[in-house]
C-alpha cells in the first residue's frame, strides 16, 4: 500500500539513507514500496539523547538507519531497556518498554521509535522539564 508523506517547504528528510531537503514550496511525497524514510522530526543528534528514554529511541534510530547493521546497537538498546525496567513501577510504562522490545526484535523499528516517543513525552511530564 502506498504511503503519501508531506513535507515542508525547507524541511529535511531521510530517504533510505540520503538526506533531502524539500523545495521552496515544499513537496508530497508517495511511496510505492517499503523504504527507510524519516522526517527532520524524528531525527535526534547523540548530543540530544540525555534521558533514558530518549537514550533508548537515539538507539532504535541507529538501528533503523543502519538497516541489517543494526544489530550492532542491540545489546546497548537492550541495557538502557533493562535500565528503564528496573527503574520504573508504572505498569505503563513497562508494556511500552516491552512493546518496544517486540517491535525491535521484529525489525519495526519506526513502530518502536513511535512507542518510545509516546515514552519520551511521558518522562517529560513526569519529570518536569522543557527541553524536547
Amino acid at each position: 500500500m502506498p504511503l503519501k508523506i508531506n513535507v515542508k517547504s525547507g524541511e529535511k528528510f531521510v530517504v533510505n539513507g540520503a538526506v533531502m531537503v524539500a523545495g521552496s514550496k515544499g513537496a508530497s511525497l508517495v511511496l510505492q514500496n517499503e523504504a527507510m524514510i524519516l522526517l527532520e522530526k524524528d531525527i535526534m543528534q547523540e548530543e540530544e539523547a540525555n534521558t533514558p528514554a530518549k537514550r533508548i529511541y537515539f538507539m532504535i534510530l541507529l538501528m533503523y538507519l543502519d538497516g541489517d547493521e543494526g544489530n550492532d546497537y542491540k545489546p546497548r538498546l537492550m541495557e538502557f531497556i533493562e535500565e528503564f525496567m528496573n527503574a520504573t513501577t508504572f505498569a505503563d510504562v513497562r508494556r511500552a518498554l516491552l512493546h518496544i522490545v517486540d517491535e525491535v526484535h521484529s525489525k519495526r523499528y519506526y513502530r518502536a521509535l513511535k512507542t518510545c516517543r509516546s515514552l519520551i513525552k511521558y518522562e517529560k511530564e513526569l519529570l518536569n522539564y522543557d527541553e524536547v
